[in-house]
């Protein structure tokens, strides 16, 4: 059985750095696409960033060159590392994972099958 359990989020201050972290078992992250999403009350999920199965990684367009995606196969875990924080970055941030994935593409959640409960993540101005 999948699972993912994120960990990592907390308080921060406007431009500052956090790194999530998300523990996969049941499978081997390296076989699958791995993504990262967040969501705002009473917002949409969005994507973030993914990472394929041959470590091609996408991201969206607000995070580009602030956020980056990595994976440690050996540990089966994903990584968000995340800079320059800002208030409006506010959210429940989750880790979601798919055997494949449009990995030229900013990853859609309708994409991805599995899904962790979430990390909060709060920003403050």
């Amino acid at each position: 059985q999948v699972q993912l359990v994120e960990s990592g989020g907390g308080s921060v201050q406007a431009g500052g750095s956090l790194r999530l972290s998300c523990a996969a078992s049941g499978y081997t992250s390296r076989s699958y696409c791995m993504g990262w999403f967040r969501q705002a009350p009473g917002k949409e999920r969005e994507g973030l960033a993914a990472i394929d199965t041959n470590g091609r990684t996408s991201y969206e367009d607000a995070v580009k060159g602030r956020f980056t995606i990595s994976q440690d196969n050996a540990k089966n875990t994903l990584y968000l590392q995340m800079n320059s924080l800002q208030p409006e970055e506010t959210a429940m941030y989750y880790c979601a994972a798919n055997p494949s994935c449009r990995w030229w593409l900013p990853p859609a959640p309708t994409d991805y099958s599995y899904w962790g409960q979430g990390t909060q993540v709060t920003v403050s101005s």
